[in-house]
């Protein structure tokens, strides 16, 4: 299928691990396995790929070592095992992935910190310089501090947040199934397998079953929510079975999967939102040159802004104004509205002392503005 051939090869991918392919029935991880992936993810990084890993877990390795019982654990007791287990977690890809040569990172965030503009420019920004410096992220929801109300409560929809945020080609999750089916087809014989879902539609969500394994918390039905959010922003998503050894590179070799393809590019989608989404918090004017070099696809410095209006914080959304007060751009700002009229004018090596801290060089980088 030439559409999935492209899926993957994205140049960036998230991959999303469950706690039933990492973590056995008895809470033992399964090392042989995580090797294994780990030398799938050397092998896309030697063709000059970027993965990002969004990983389950901790909460299962944690049960077993506080020897909780398998009854519905309370907020308080997957907190607690949470802690315990993300150390062991973190370990064991920093082990797996340094076999392999790889460097790891570990990201720990919680669903306000990927609706919160200002920890989302935080975490992308960080995500960017770890892929940019050649470490693997590594991530999971901070389920220590995470409550009932900002938790995401399965990491499907996490990592599709997570494939938005960094703007990645395809989102890749690896389950206990290798794709999804009419009906669930541990008790239908007759379900069919769907190679390609073009649209998720009230059918498509209707075929959506429970999880199929006791360390599972997501099931089909947060797959199908997680592939929404995906390719509405512009991600292919791709869901396959990942309990064989090196499942990447079966996936690559023709493994049955299902393809939910985006239904537009990452850097549309951003800027449909920028523009059509978010409401302007201020106003900064900048001068002809400045304007210019905006239409041009440049970012907006410091040194071009003449003059900054109202009160916002960094990542929050600003128009942009000519010198003659007409509209020409509308982004989010990387400072807040003092720091902003603090630098207004300054060249971009004079930040530092002005502020007394290094910021970003761009007052609003390119991907973050669109022209009006």
């Amino acid at each position: 299928m030439e559409r999935l051939e492209r899926a993957l090869a994205a140049k960036r991918l998230v991959v999303k691990i469950g706690s039933s392919l990492l973590v056995d029935e008895e809470g033992e991880l399964r090392g042989i396995w995580l090797d294994a992936l780990a030398e799938d993810v050397a092998a896309l990084r030697r063709e000059g790929r970027q993965v990002i890993i969004v990983t389950s877990g901790a909460i299962a390795l944690g049960r077993r070592v506080l020897r909780l019982p398998r009854r519905p654990m309370r907020l308080e007791e997957k907190q607690a095992a949470a802690a315990v287990g993300q150390i062991r977690l973190a370990r064991a890809w920093e082990q797996s992935l340094a076999r392999a040569g790889l460097a790891t990172a570990q990201i720990l965030v919680t669903l306000e910190d990927t609706e919160a503009r200002r920890r989302y420019l935080n975490a992308r920004a960080t995500v960017e310089t770890l892929l940019r410096l050649g470490a693997v992220p590594v991530v999971n929801e901070n389920d220590t501090v995470a409550t009932g109300e900002i938790r995401f409560g399965d990491n499907d929809r996490l990592s599709a947040r997570v494939a938005v945020m960094a703007w990645a080609g395809t989102l890749v999750l690896l389950s206990d199934v290798d794709g999804l089916y009419t009906a669930d087809p541990r008790h239908h014989s007759e379900a069919r397998h769907l190679p390609l879902v073009e649209a998720i539609t009230p059918e498509i969500e209707a075929m959506a079953g429970e999880a199929a394994t006791p360390v599972g918390t997501g099931g089909m039905a947060s797959k199908i929510v997680a592939a929404r959010i995906a390719t509405g922003a512009g991600c292919h998503v791709v869901l396959t079975a990942g309990a064989g050894l090196r499942p990447l590179s079966a996936l690559r070799g023709g493994a049955r999967c299902t393809l939910f393809p985006a239904r537009t590019s990452p850097r549309r989608a951003r800027k449909q939102w920028i523009a059509a989404s978010l409401a302007a918090a201020g106003r900064i004017r900048v001068d002809a040159g400045a304007v210019a070099a905006l239409k041009r696809g440049s970012s907006l410095l410091p040194a071009g802004v003449r003059e900054v209006e109202g009160r916002f914080e960094r990542g929050d959304a600003v128009i942009v104004e000519g010198p003659d007060g007409v509209p020409v751009a509308k982004g989010l700002s990387a400072y807040d509205a003092e720091d902003a009229r603090r630098i207004a004018g300054r060249r971009t090596r004079e930040i530092a002392a002005v502020l007394g801290w290094r910021g970003r060089d761009e007052m609003i980088h390119r991907d973050d503005l669109v022209l009006l």
